[in-house]
């Protein structure tokens, strides 16, 4: 029986967890930049994309691949301040505790 009691700690655990990393999740956010700022992306904690600002100085129908590279580099200086901010936001850093290494919750 203590088995089963352990067990359903352990799944009311993960799931206090589960809701505690959405809600974190859903509250983050950040901005990419590239250029200097002329290219900005603001993206969520899912790694959503909320908006792109783009200013005018760097629309060159001329030079594409340029724009292409902007928003490519705002974008994933965007992932990487999320994974950023969620690492070190993580209620567990090192794992869950009790749980065997590299045990992750799914989307985590």
């Amino acid at each position: 029986m203590a088995k089963m009691q352990n067990m359903n700690q352990l799944m009311k655990m993960a799931t206090d967890l589960t809701r505690k990393m959405e809600e974190q999740m859903s509250a983050t956010e950040v901005e990419g930049n590239a250029g200097g700022g002329m290219v900005k992306i603001t993206m969520n904690g899912h790694k959503n994309i909320l908006g792109v600002e783009i200013a005018k100085e760097v629309v060159d129908p001329d030079d594409i691949e340029m724009l292409q590279d902007l928003v490519t580099a705002a974008f994933n200086d965007a992932l990487t301040k999320v994974d950023e901010k969620l690492k070190e936001n993580m209620p567990f850093p090192g794992g869950i505790p009790g749980m065997p290494d590299g045990f992750s919750l799914p989307g985590f």
